[in-house]
């Protein structure tokens, strides 16, 4: 566990915090707060990769960057994170980005990593965002960035655990969104499709099994994401050419909220079906 002040110079929006910012999404996501003006945090396992991109960062746009070494699905770690976070009144964005991912059959898969995958994916981001809400609803302001994925949406197409992982992170977004947000709190979940990073390698899958034109490159991801943010959207889908597909879907899915929990069964469990109880 470790913590380095690589450079202190004063940026007008305050301080970004990035996890998994080392490489992929997370080092994109860096490279772009930084150009629009934040200082930034970046936490991730590999302390080399992130000295690496602190300095170019440094060099290239004269952000202060501090690097925050840890292993999220650690608790000593995680909890580590969670007090300088906590702790931080320049904070100003949090991108929950850190993540991995599983393929393969639930019933051949080792549960000791599906367990970890879930104290990464879903423990680690309501923890952070835990630390860092608080402190955004008394400021007045704060945007909260949880990175999710378009599995969020498809549970059938691929590992049902990491799948159900993303869905907890859109679940929880909205939620936040609809709690925080009268407090001037943004919240944002963005849910890429496939995307060139190494989370694919880790996972165990062969990136070049998947067909090229559903791959985008992680740098064409977080532009579209940071537009979404830009546009005020809560939920951002890089890859949705129409944003009224989503827009239905989320008016179908609020017009059941209603009809949801009532005092009665409905009426088609009251007709018997002639099966064998």
């Amino acid at each position: 566990m470790g913590s380095q002040k690589i450079r202190d110079a004063a940026h007008s929006r305050g301080l970004a915090a990035v996890t998994g910012a080392s490489t992929g999404i997370g080092a994109v996501y860096a490279d772009r707060l930084a150009r629009r003006g934040y200082d930034l945090l970046l936490v991730a396992r590999d302390r080399q990769r992130l000295e690496a991109l602190a300095e170019r960062l440094i060099a290239e746009t004269g952000a202060a960057v501090h690097i925050l070494t840890a292993d999220l699905t650690v608790r000593s770690d995680l909890a580590a994170v969670e007090r300088r976070l906590r702790d931080d009144d320049r904070l100003t964005l949090l991108v929950n980005n850190a993540g991995v991912a599983a393929s393969g059959a639930f019933v051949d898969a080792d549960i000791d990593r599906l367990e970890a995958m879930i104290m990464l994916n879903v423990v680690a981001v309501m923890r952070l965002a835990g630390a860092v809400a608080p402190g955004f609803v008394r400021r007045g302001g704060g945007t909260l960035v949880n990175i999710a994925s378009v599995l969020a949406l498809a549970p059938e197409l691929f590992n049902g655990t990491y799948s159900g992982t993303k869905a907890f992170v859109l679940n929880f977004s909205q939620a936040l969104h609809q709690e925080l947000g009268k407090s001037g709190v943004r919240v944002q979940a963005v849910l890429p499709g496939a995307t060139r990073t190494e989370i694919w390698e880790r996972a165990g899958t062969d990136i070049a099994h998947l067909p090229a034109d559903m791959l985008m490159d992680p740098d064409e991801m977080v532009d579209a994401a940071l537009a979404g943010l830009d546009r005020g959207e809560l939920v951002t889908i890089p890859s949705l050419p129409d944003i009224a597909e989503w827009d239905a879907f989320t008016a179908a899915r609020l017009a059941l909220a209603p009809k949801l929990s009532r005092d009665h069964a409905a009426e088609r469990y009251k007709t018997p079906t002639g099966l064998p109880a």
